[in-house]
């Protein structure tokens, strides 16, 4: 028993020394310690071990596939070509000036698009927006196409995750959407495409990028992130969605994902109600036993958000987010901490915690006797991840949550395998289970690194991530993140009463 005790309190003050700057262990200590849990060597805890060598090491051992994999997924409806240029250059080539920064719900000028830019470069904050008129934004899209460096890419939510589910050799993979020539040409030729998601032209959404520390006139961005906007009818009318939908019976998939509803958004208020009570007819008409997952992204409207919280989270059974659409979800439906302005710096872990809890009571089936069919909430963030489940729906929670975490490592640094030389442990090593009492304190163990609690009959496991130093590209990796939690997550098909 002495012993068991003496080496966990020599791991933990080896696991404290290296996490605040030690170089050197004692040897003492090094002789006598090695991590209980793994057997490789790699794991024994030395000189050459950093954290986030023992971290990457730990998800190799211990990102598993489930017993029960998928074989068939169904994704739609927004897809598109995505334009990348350095957000800062284009606007300088547009002969646009610095100034201060202003959100707009809708681009209609060249001003608006600074305004917004900047707006949002200054929080290294992601967002996205419709641009209004179509002439402007052809100009503007001809000048990113031929700046120099842009790259095209495929793009939106949904052809992002399905070129993602593709790369799994076993995984077929049904895409609908509005799928142009240069669009097709580009995806995987694993990915079904039915022939009415087809289209003559091709839709083009312009990312503006910009690195961590970049910055133009008096605003510096603290993180590496991106603007997107576009003039999408074809996406921001959801047009495909009944295509979608009628594609399934023949397709027979066994897991359906989601995306493409924040484009509504744009159209303005009358065309988004009647649009979004449609979708939601839509998503009622896919068979009951087929797991949906929803991708959220950027938007600004609260009444569509609670529309959408209201209307279509209760009837999918798993969402996607990150920090922003988490806190402006609770801001729209008055939810905890939603007089947050924003988050300062990394968000914290029993505010997030809290905001969880709160949609899965709200509107998933946290309640037994709810008849929401919302079990599962993936959040992510640049310093962490959470899954969140009600207990019984899902199985495999910890491999995904790790799993999703080292793609958005790989991604990012562009690296088949996370390369702990470009990455940096940015979570918090202690944190709490809520915000507000009763709570339970709680610790990050670099060799086992999922951290798991429980708050009625919800389970939550959160895992750091290894953050790139230098992404190379930041555009899908919620959506990448997303897909990998999806693959190694098993759903548990509810027998009924």
């Amino acid at each position: 028993m002495w012993r068991k005790a003496t080496v966990a309190a020599l791991l933990a003050l080896a696991v404290g020394y290296f996490y605040y700057g030690g170089s050197d262990l004692p040897e003492q200590i090094l002789q006598y310690v090695s991590l209980p849990s793994f057997q490789s060597p790699s794991f024994s805890l030395n000189r050459q071990n950093s954290l986030e060598q023992v971290i990457s090491a730990a998800w190799e051992t211990l990102i598993t596939l489930p017993t029960r994999q998928w074989s068939r997924v169904a994704v739609g409806v927004n897809a598109c070509v995505d334009v990348v240029v350095s957000g800062v250059g284009l606007l300088q080539a547009l002969a646009v000036d610095p100034g201060t920064g202003l959100d707009h719900e809708v681009l209609h000028s060249k001003e608006d698009l600074k305004e917004a830019f900047i707006h949002f470069m200054g929080r290294g904050a992601a967002a996205e927006r419709f641009f209004s008129d179509k002439e402007v934004f052809q100009r503007i899209a001809r000048a990113a196409a031929e700046y120099p460096g842009a790259k095209l890419y495929v793009g939106g939510n949904a052809a992002l995750i399905g070129q993602k589910l593709a790369s799994y050799p076993d995984l077929m993979v049904l895409l609908c959407g509005p799928v142009g020539p240069k669009l097709h040409e580009m995806l995987d030729e694993q990915i079904v495409v039915p022939p009415d998601s087809l289209q003559e032209t091709d839709e083009f959404h312009l990312i503006l990028e910009y690195k961590a520390g970049e910055q133009w006139g008096s605003t510096q961005a603290p993180q590496a992130n991106r603007f997107i906007f576009s003039h999408d009818v074809s996406n921001g009318e959801m047009s495909s969605l009944e295509t979608f939908v009628a594609s399934l019976e023949e397709f027979q998939p066994d897991l359906v994902v989601l995306s493409g509803l924040h484009m509504m958004e744009g159209q303005g208020r009358e065309l988004w109600e009647e649009r979004l009570e449609e979708a939601v007819l839509a998503i009622s008409d896919i068979q009951k036993d087929i797991p949906i997952h929803l991708e959220l992204a950027s938007m600004i409207d609260k009444d569509f958000m609670t529309r959408i919280m209201q209307e279509v989270m209760p009837i999918v059974s798993s969402i996607g987010l990150n920090e922003q659409e988490l806190l402006f979800l609770s801001q729209a439906g008055e939810g905890p901490h939603a007089d947050l302005a924003a988050w300062n710096g990394v968000p914290d872990v029993g505010q997030v915690s809290d905001i969880l809890l709160w949609i899965l009571e709200q509107h998933g089936r946290s309640d037994l006797l709810s008849e929401a069919d919302l079990t599962r909430i993936h959040f992510h963030t640049l310093a962490y991840h959470i899954l969140a489940t009600v207990d019984g729906h899902w199985g495999n929670q910890a491999a995904a949550v790790m799993a999703g975490a080292r793609v958005a490592s790989t991604q990012a640094c562009g690296t088949r395998s996370v390369d702990v030389s470009k990455v940096a442990l940015k979570a918090p090593l202690q944190f709490h289970s809520s915000h507000s009492e009763p709570r339970e304190k709680l610790s990050l163990n670099p060799a086992e690194p999922v951290t798991v609690w429980h708050r009625g009959n919800v389970t939550f496991h959160l895992t750091p991530v290894l953050v790139c130093k230098q992404p190379l590209r930041t555009v899908g990796l919620g959506d990448a993140i997303s897909a990998e939690g999806l693959i190694y997550s098993e759903f548990k098909i509810q027998q009924p009463f």
